[in-house]
């Protein structure tokens, strides 16, 4: 468990450091509030940028999914986790759109790191955690 706390740590430094630095994005940053918009905006123009987008952002929160089910056990509900993680990712999303030059509000992202998260979880951490922490 101690390790999966350290790793958490250096998980969350990294986070930060890649969603809450400013970008030059030569002013083509726009927000998203319409859930699926973005979405479908990638898969109808399917190029390396969009399975960038929908990968890096499938995978930006993934980690959590086995993380936290072992440091804390009464994470290991898939509902709890979308919660927990849905509100860190707004969170993100919030201070990106904010404050953070280049960069936008997307709730698309929201949704991506969310069900990255419950992929990473059902896919691993579920079991992960029983293995290490018990039943």
């Amino acid at each position: 468990m101690t390790i999966a706390l350290a790793v958490l740590g250096v998980f969350f430094y990294f986070a930060f450091r890649l969603t809450l630095t400013p970008v030059n994005d030569h002013g083509q940053a726009g927000g998203n509030l319409r859930p699926g918009r973005s979405l479908r905006f990638y898969m109808d123009q399917p190029t390396k940028e969009a399975f960038l987008q929908i990968g890096g952002n499938l995978a930006l929160l993934a980690p959590l999914g086995v993380l936290l089910p072992i440091v804390w056990t009464s994470l290991r509900g898939p509902l709890r986790l979308a919660l927990l993680t849905g509100a860190f990712s707004l969170a993100i999303e919030t201070v990106q759109g904010a404050v953070v030059m280049g960069r936008a509000f997307d709730i698309d992202d929201v949704i991506l790191n969310v069900a990255g998260v419950l992929i990473a979880y059902f896919l691993l951490g579920r079991r992960l955690s029983k293995k290490v922490r018990g039943s």
